[in-house]
């Protein structure tokens, strides 16, 4: 592990003044600082003892009461005791008449800048005297994100990518030509890209390398490349209808998460709420709601936070600890879809996951991971992680999940192939026969070249037609048994080794393939006392087995497929 230094510039102070002056009615729905989950050293208590009530849910009655009400923040750039102190610099200002604010969602501002040299730093400095503002397109909605590329910086709307110049602008001849020269002003001109796309309300998606950009614009169900030659509709080569159906069903919008669970006081720490066990347990997170329902008049209900998990067991609980909370309790959060994007600089791919997020705890998440390889112009492959964030750095490429960071492609732990996040996960193919499109086949045969430790999931011929069965009209389509891999399919009859999948021969592998279709109309012989299966193509996956050389690297150069022609 590495040490990670942080910076911060704050001091402490009280954040209101709940005192035995304010009354109680009052006193009981002030905002208040939700503390943390124990004492630090040195500085005022904080509401996590029995006796330290917090203001918010009972009237404060005294000073000792008020402890609460206060936050700690630091004056030193680190923590240190004798670290040195945030400059704050000259503070000449003027006093304004009106508080007012306006919000520009579609405007540019800069400020002053830092000297690390020197130590002076006016970034926080916004002269009303200068033009430091610059706004795009308004009916193009709000700026997203913001990249900084070649001295020139790219401003990603929701409907709309543009460009501006910085420190320099442009003046145009009569041909239409561009010619760059300096200017004072920081932004200078902004020039719109080619293409009604946008970033959406997804900045997460972005990513880069080199000289290209990608982000996916969801409003246009598209994956989109920004490039020397513009921008690209990448999602075009061979994924249009995927991304249109998966884009469509991702919600921008938080949802609301609810489920109970029972909860007791904690008989050692008045402080801490013991979780009973139940299926709903794993989903508590920090920052949850909770509602307590009180008992007397009115049946009040509390809604109180989660501010901590404490040993899986015991959590924190942003209320009285004298307050009634045995039994079952809602807890609530709000969820949101997501779309990340990182760029993998190991294999050169721009990856992508479409995550939905589930609104029950009776169901799973769902997602899918994929790449995109510019060498191929080409979706190359589904993978089987959902990180929270992607990034590489220094050849390597990196991924996040929960609160842990994850180096791809290590190749210093032994059998680690399609292990994502401590769970392994099987590779798998889907292909398509289809020699002769016209021409009905008999399939016979399948076989492959590669490592031992492939196996044949399903191997299905295209639908046939349709057949009224019982009433209803069923598709037909033809099936085989699966196929075991080399070492799954072994077998001993009467002492002798036999192989009831694929067989190695001349060092490949080899496997007859065995019906398995329903009987149909007038069908005399059918399922597995028929070899192979008829069809004009037919869909086949192939997977790793769950035995031979468990996360071991497993190769796939060819796979084939011996037919004889059943009808023209």
């Amino acid at each position: 592990m590495a040490l990670i230094k942080f910076f911060n510039a704050f001091v402490l102070k009280k954040n209101i003044n709940n005192t035995t002056s304010t009354p109680a009615s009052e006193a009981a729905y002030k905002p208040v600082f939700p503390g943390l989950q124990k004492n630090p050293a040195g500085y005022p208590l904080f509401p996590t003892s029995a006796n330290s009530p917090l203001g918010r849910t009972k009237p404060i009655s005294s000073d000792s009461d008020n402890v609460r009400n206060w936050i700690i923040e630091e004056a030193r750039i680190t923590g240190g005791y004798n670290n040195a102190n945030a400059g704050y610099g000259v503070r000449a200002y003027l006093v304004e008449d009106t508080n007012d604010q306006s919000k520009r969602l579609n405007a540019l501002i800069y400020s002053g800048v830092y000297n690390s040299n020197t130590n002076f730093n006016q970034t926080n400095v916004f002269s009303v005297g200068e033009q430091i503002t610059k706004a795009v397109e308004p009916t193009y909605g709000s700026i997203q994100k913001l990249h900084a590329l070649d001295s020139n910086l790219a401003i990603f709307q929701e409907n709309k990518v543009s460009r501006a110049l910085i420190d320099k602008d442009a003046i145009y001849s009569a041909e239409g030509d561009a010619t760059l020269t300096s200017r004072n002003i920081v932004i200078g001109q902004i020039s719109p890209y080619v293409g009604e796309y946008g970033i959406s309300k997804n900045p997460e998606t972005f990513a880069y390398f080199g000289y290209r950009r990608y982000f996916v614009d969801k409003y246009r169900n598209t994956v989109m490349r920004l490039s020397r030659d513009g921008m690209t509709p990448i999602s075009s080569y061979g994924m249009v209808d995927f991304f249109r159906d998966e884009l469509s069903q991702i919600e921008d919008q938080f949802q609301e998460f609810t489920f109970t669970c029972v909860l007791s006081s904690s008989a050692s720490d008045p402080s801490k709420i013991v979780l009973d066990a139940g299926p709903n347990v794993s989903s508590i997170e920090k920052g949850m709601q909770v509602s307590i329902p009180q008992t007397g008049a009115g049946n009040d209900i509390i809604i109180s936070n989660v501010l901590g998990i404490f040993n899986g067991v015991n959590i924190f609980i942003d209320t009285d600890p004298g307050s009634p909370i045995a039994g079952n309790k809602t807890f609530t959060k709000f969820i949101k879809d997501k779309i990340v994007g990182g760029y993998d600089v190991h294999n050169n791919n721009y990856v992508v996951s479409l995550q939905q997020k589930s609104t029950s705890p009776s169901e799973s998440d769902t997602f899918k991971t994929l790449a995109f390889e510019d060498s191929i112009n080409g979706w190359v492959s589904f993978y089987s992680y959902k990180p929270n964030f992607m990034s590489s750095l220094k050849n390597n490429y990196y991924s996040f999940f929960g609160s842990d960071i994850y180096q791809h492609y290590d190749e210093l732990t032994p059998n680690n192939s399609g292990v994502f996040y401590g769970s392994r996960s099987g590779s798998s193919v889907t292909f398509i026969f289809n020699p002769i499109p016209s021409v009905t086949k008999n399939f016979n045969t399948v076989s492959y070249e590669g490592s031992n430790g492939w196996q044949i999931d399903s191997y299905k011929s295209d639908f046939q037609g349709f057949d009224l069965v019982n009433g209803q009209y069923i598709e037909n389509q033809d099936v085989t048994s699966s196929v075991k891999s080399y070492d799954e399919g072994l077998y001993t009859s009467n002492g002798v080794p036999q192989r009831a999948g694929f067989n190695r021969k001349e060092n490949r592998y080899v496997a007859n393939l065995i019906s398995n279709s329903s009987a149909r109309a007038g069908e005399v012989i059918f399922g597995n006392s028929m070899s192979g299966i008829k069809g004009y193509f037919t869909t086949v996956k192939i997977s790793t087995d769950n035995t031979t050389q468990l996360g071991g690297a497993k190769e796939l150069f060819s796979v084939s497929s011996n037919y004889v022609i059943s009808s023209y």
